[in-house]
């Protein structure tokens, strides 16, 4: 068996017990490094009443709870289906190197998970969403200087 296929087929069977156990869509994901699991998980988004606990970041946060860091460089994912625009976000802030899928988006539309939307509605302007995002400038300096507060911390730790 290779290596790609052992890690799809555990990010498979990760996502049919997911679904067996009613925890949410049938989504599943490892993440790996130098050939070894270092995090797993599958949607819970019933069973944990949480919208954001797709497997992908089921498996970033068992990942960087077990590596006791928030920065997965060097590492891979494997999952069922091509990641949607949260889960891809995710990835890239924690800065996993490569993406690897079986299922295309189309797929995940055909039993009623329909990623391309949230694509098309982050390529319109922000006001114009279907969930529009309005700045309020007037509190834009106040606003600027929490983030000089942060600038300012000698302690802080970038990401």
């Amino acid at each position: 068996m290779s290596e790609h296929e052992a890690f799809m087929k555990r990010a498979i069977e990760l996502a049919r017990q997911g679904v067996a156990g009613g925890h949410g869509g049938p989504f599943g994901a490892v993440i790996v490094r130098d050939g070894k699991i270092v995090g797993e998980g599958h949607n819970r988004v019933l069973s944990a009443v949480d919208p954001t606990a797709h497997a992908e970041v089921t498996a970033i946060r068992d990942a960087a709870h077990k590596e006791g860091r928030f920065d997965l460089s060097g590492t891979v994912i494997y999952v069922n289906g091509l990641p949607c625009p949260m889960c891809m976000s995710a990835i890239f802030w924690a800065r996993i190197g490569k993406v690897y899928y079986a299922c295309a988006p189309e797929d995940a539309e055909a039993i009623g998970f329909d990623d391309q939307e949230f694509y098309r509605q982050l390529e319109k302007p922000p006001a114009e969403r279907a969930t529009p995002a309005i700045q309020l400038t007037e509190f834009l300096d106040e606003a600027r200087a929490s983030y000089q507060t942060w600038l300012e911390r000698d302690s802080r730790v970038p990401y």
